[in-house]
């Protein structure tokens, strides 16, 4: 039985993982060699624990157990006796091969290593592990306490004992996991592509201004923000180059290029909260937008007369475009056997907080109107439009 995680960073993420481990009842082994570092990440962590005793997450004696149950060290042998190790180092390929390697040549045969990457690929990280069929993706989401989905990933070569005490590791933490395979983007973040990128065509192409779309989304959609709020407290240029990084590792998928009001906002600073301006105005004590109505019932919202009522006039173009083209990468995802249906929908529930999954969504557009949406778009788009043919198998 699993008894010892070793986490390896100290950062948000790193933290945050370790918090979970904890409260689930690990005996948990943070190696960082930064020692600023890793005191942050206590401190970060103890207050965490704190604050969730005191809303009513955890009772204030879990907390005081958890934080009984965390060791930290800067050395990397710290972690060598736990039955699986998590890396939640920074996105560098090289930074994280190395690592790995390390930790192969220092951990016992029998331990899992498992990297929290969110766009590498699980296969290259285990290119350098002599015996990669111990290595795997645990994608967890941020904030970790906070967000129930983990995304358990299997490279090409990751074993499925490998994969199951990964599994088994989350659920005891309280997560939700989900198997995904090693691909671009894995499953929420890819399935998510077409939330921001067909937003930012609809924008360009003059159907609605970006106040309107994220307001059709919310109020129609039922999602608590909308695409273009949503870039803005992620970061424009922390978007921006995610756009680019499923362009340059698809060699081009026409369904995935970036769009260039995507770099001018980037090249004129306008990146988001962080630097007060993006798609809106952040300032002190003002709301970057007016106060949505309360609007009773189910959402999303597919009946157009009840459309149009909630959320305007132009919602239905906006909604329908966005269903069908979500539901497309969907069934991309799902044709390529990167995760199961179930899967691919609660990936997208748990990890963006949608009242539905994206085949749900589409299901519930209808097969065949999706398809007709798209076969329209083509003739003006192009192949950004291209039909999964497992969204024609559905459709017929």
């Amino acid at each position: 039985m699993t008894e010892r995680v070793g986490v390896v960073g100290a950062g948000t993420m790193g933290a945050g993982i370790a918090q979970i481990a904890a409260l689930g009842g690990y005996r948990t082994i943070i190696y960082e060699l930064d020692s600023r570092a890793l005191q942050r990440g206590l401190e970060q962590l103890r207050a965490a624990l704190r604050r969730g005793a005191e809303r009513g997450r955890w009772s204030e004696q879990d907390a005081i157990d958890a934080l009984g149950r965390i060791e930290t060290d800067a050395i990397i042998e710290s972690v060598k006796d736990c039955d699986l190790v998590i890396e939640a180092a920074p996105e560098d390929l090289d930074l994280k091969r190395n690592l790995f390697e390390r930790l192969a040549s220092v951990c016992g045969p029998s331990t899992v290593l498992a990297t929290n990457t969110s766009s590498l690929p699980v296969t290259a990280i285990a290119a350098g592990v002599s015996e990669p069929d111990r290595v795997v993706g645990m994608h967890f989401f941020n904030p970790p306490a906070l967000m129930e989905l983990v995304e358990v990933v299997a490279g090409d070569e990751s074993g499925e004992p490998a994969l199951e005490l990964a599994t088994e590791v989350a659920r005891r933490m309280g997560r939700t996991p989900i198997r995904a395979r090693d691909s671009v983007g894995f499953v929420a973040n890819r399935c998510v592509r077409p939330f921001f990128l067909e937003s930012l065509r609809m924008l360009a192409e003059g159907v609605a201004p970006h106040d309107e779309i994220d307001r059709i989304v919310r109020l129609g959609g039922g999602l608590r923000m909308g695409p273009f709020e949503l870039m803005d407290l992620i970061g424009i240029d922390v978007n921006f180059a995610v756009a680019k990084s499923f362009w340059e590792q698809s060699f081009g998928e026409p369904r995935w290029r970036p769009t260039p009001i995507h770099e001018r906002m980037v090249a004129s600073g306008r990146l988001g909260r962080k630097t007060g301006r993006g798609f809106y105005v952040y300032e002190k004590d003002t709301p970057h937008r007016p106060r949505d109505p309360d609007i009773p019932g189910e959402r999303p919202v597919f009946d157009e007369d009840q459309l149009i009522e909630v959320a305007g006039e132009n919602a239905p173009v906006v909604l329908t475009r966005l269903g069908a083209t979500i539901a497309n990468e969907a069934c991309f995802a799902l044709g390529e056997r990167v995760a199961s249906a179930e899967d691919i929908n609660t990936a997208m529930r748990l990890g963006y907080n949608w009242p539905i999954g994206p085949l749900e969504w589409g299901e519930r557009l209808g097969w065949s109107r999706a398809l007709g949406v798209l076969e329209e778009l083509r003739e003006i788009g192009g192949d950004a439009y291209r039909p999964a043919p497992a969204l024609r198998s559905l459709a017929s």
